[in-house]
């Protein structure tokens, strides 16, 4: 009998501390066109309420299903169960001067991994090329 595995995604939550820069710049990064297509993809569009991100041949769509201004956006892959999105959250500690940011996503078990280091490999192209 084989075994069948369960393919419910779940959510995780990755934090990384970045240096150097504004929270006003890393939200333009997280939250724009032309910041995604500087680390996320090859090129993002939008139209509405709709991101386009382009990578080579492929693109993928997102809606975007929540903002609060300079602190955190949410999206949907379309395709994706409707109770799955990634979000970018930026947290500023006023004592310390750090900024994290935080990254919500969904992976089912046999993917987690995988996209975790998918993150963390973004998140470093982020922090590489704003200087953060």
């Amino acid at each position: 009998m084989q075994k069948i595995r369960d393919m419910k995604k779940t959510p995780y939550k990755i934090d990384y501390v970045l240096k150097n820069g504004s929270t006003a710049m890393l939200w333009k990064l997280i939250s724009t066109p032309s910041g995604l297509s500087e680390w996320f993809a090859e090129d993002v569009e939008q139209n509405d309420n709709v991101f386009t991100f382009k990578w080579g041949n492929a693109s993928q769509k997102a809606d975007l299903v929540s903002v609060n201004a300079g602190i955190s956006i949410r999206f949907h892959w379309e395709g994706d169960p409707d109770d799955t999105y990634f979000e970018f959250q930026i947290d500023y500690s006023e004592l310390t001067g750090a900024i994290t940011l935080s990254v919500t996503d969904f992976a089912d078990s046999s993917d987690k991994k995988g996209s975790m280091e998918l993150w963390n490999s973004q998140i470093e192209t982020l922090a590489r090329r704003s200087g953060m």
